[in-house]
């Protein structure tokens, strides 16, 4: 019996990807960007290997229509710094959305992936757009109900 652990080749991680749709209407933003994460890992799949970005491709619609639990929506404050002295940027929830809705759904799942390189690759492997249109009909992504 073989007792090794595998992994993944580059092109067993290039062969298998698939393209999957998000309708974030009506979802939890910090649970759906858990899974969203999961998914961009390729933790769902069993060629997984830390080490490598075996994941799939992930379009998210209707980003605009997420939601937060509890006060989330007023209190919440992201923070920038442009590293220079008095640099702060604290932008609050509400003029993000107004903004750059989008932006909302791209921090929370980039902040679950790994700060290196590899995190990097992840995330371009996540599409994000506000509304319902997206140009990736061509790649036939399969829609994904999320279990939250």
């Amino acid at each position: 019996m073989n007792n090794r652990t595998h992994s993944a080749t580059r092109d067993e991680a290039l062969e298998g990807r698939k393209w999957w749709l998000v309708d974030a209407t009506d979802l939890t933003v910090g649970r759906a960007a858990s899974q969203i994460a999961k998914i961009l890992k390729g933790k769902h799949k069993p060629n997984y290997t830390p080490s490598m970005d075996v994941g799939d491709f992930v379009v998210i619609v209707n980003a605009e229509k997420a939601r937060f639990t509890g006060n989330k929506e007023d209190d919440k404050v992201f923070f920038t710094h442009t590293m220079h002295p008095g640099g702060e940027k604290l932008t609050p929830m509400k003029k993000l959305r107004e903004r750059h809705p989008e932006d909302i759904m791209l921090n929370a799942v980039r902040r679950m992936l790994p700060r290196s390189a590899l995190g990097r690759d992840m995330m371009r492997k996540l599409k994000v757009y506000a509304g319902e249109k997206h140009p990736h009909a061509a790649q036939k992504p399969e829609a994904l109900k999320l279990s939250l």
